[in-house]
């Protein structure tokens, strides 16, 4: 998985490891714009460059077995990856993947993965991503799942 620089293109391996406990000393919501502290109870994942401990996004999720689904609850870039004058791109594209990742492991063919935007985003994610509105969320279900996968490789 990469992510590219934008002053220069220059292509960066990441890593998507679990957040631990240690992590939340420096996960505050002036560069990561929520209080990931009240995610402790669902999966917390952080986007680093490899070898680096500076966390470039997060994502939090919940699987829902019954329905083969990873429901993402909060997804985050740090704030100097925001907006046009932004370091890195890619970053929510790769967290996006990995649960696509997981779902894909988890359900096989019957995988799905969603979340709830903010109304302002919304479309954002369905050009970006292909995301589709099912109800009051947004989602991706294979063959687009996949898509996004092999995008993000």
């Amino acid at each position: 998985m990469k992510i590219v620089e934008t002053s220069t293109g220059i292509k960066h391996s990441v890593e998507v490891l679990p957040v631990e406990s240690e992590d939340f000393r420096s996960i505050k919501k002036e560069r990561y714009f929520f209080n990931w502290k009240e995610e402790r109870l669902f999966e917390i994942r952080k986007l680093c460059l490899a070898g680096s401990n500076d966390i470039l996004g997060l994502i939090s999720f919940e699987v829902i077995p019954r329905e083969w689904r990873i429901h993402i609850r909060l997804l985050t870039v740090s704030k100097e990856n925001m907006g046009k004058d932004k370091r890195y791109e890619k970053i929510a594209g790769n967290l996006l993947a990995h649960v696509a990742r997981i779902a894909v492991r988890e359900y096989g063919e019957m995988a799905c993965i969603s979340l709830k935007p903010k109304t302002l985003i919304a479309s954002h994610y369905m050009k970006k991503y292909g995301m589709r509105v099912t109800g009051v969320t947004l989602s991706l279900e294979v063959p687009e799942i996949l898509e996004l996968i092999r995008t993000y490789e």
